[in-house]
């Protein structure tokens, strides 16, 4: 039987992403996420466990959280886990680190600011590949294009559903998702 390596959370940003750029010029964009579980104890007061978790984007996936992204922004997504490792070289230990690596993030905030207008979910998979991400109407941009498409949602009805559609239809939704 086959394997699978696929995380999906939803949560916000403890930081602003910090970007650099590889010596072949490729851009990484390093941020925390925070997902949290509510619960009441036996003495009937409220708990709270927050997760933190190190993400990781790649390319043109990097530069739009940079571009989109801050401190507190609601965002899904969905990626797999890797594992780093690498000798200290203070200590001489080796040291480890967990990151999910980002495939697809979608912006979760209720409506986009100024700038972020046109923000939607940014996919690192090439177009010719089934996102696998909730349907929705966002925008999507690949590693590989430049240019940012719409993706419609399958239940509306037009003649065309390869047809773009105009930005101002996204930004003037007031549904948050």
């Amino acid at each position: 039987m086959g394997s699978l390596n696929k995380v999906m959370l939803i949560g916000r940003l403890g930081k602003d992403p910090e970007i650099r750029y590889t010596q072949s010029g490729s851009a990484v964009a390093n941020f925390t996420i925070a997902t949290s579980e509510y619960w009441t104890d036996q003495q009937g007061q409220r708990q709270e466990k927050t997760e933190w978790h190190n993400i990781v984007a790649w390319n043109k996936l990097a530069d739009l959280t940079q571009s989109y992204l801050k401190q507190g922004s609601q965002i899904y997504l969905e990626g797999n886990l890797q594992t780093r490792s690498w000798d200290d070289a203070q200590s001489g230990q080796k040291r480890y680190k967990t990151e999910i690596n980002a495939r697809v993030i979608q912006f979760l905030d209720s409506r986009p600011s100024e700038s972020s207008a046109g923000a939607g979910a940014y996919n690192s998979r090439p177009q010719n590949q089934p996102n696998a991400g909730p349907p929705s109407d966002n925008h999507s941009v690949s590693d590989s294009t430049a240019r940012p498409s719409v993706q419609q949602n399958p239940s509306q009805n037009q003649s065309n559903p390869h047809e773009e559609a105009p930005v101002e239809s996204y930004i003037e939704d007031d549904i948050p998702f």
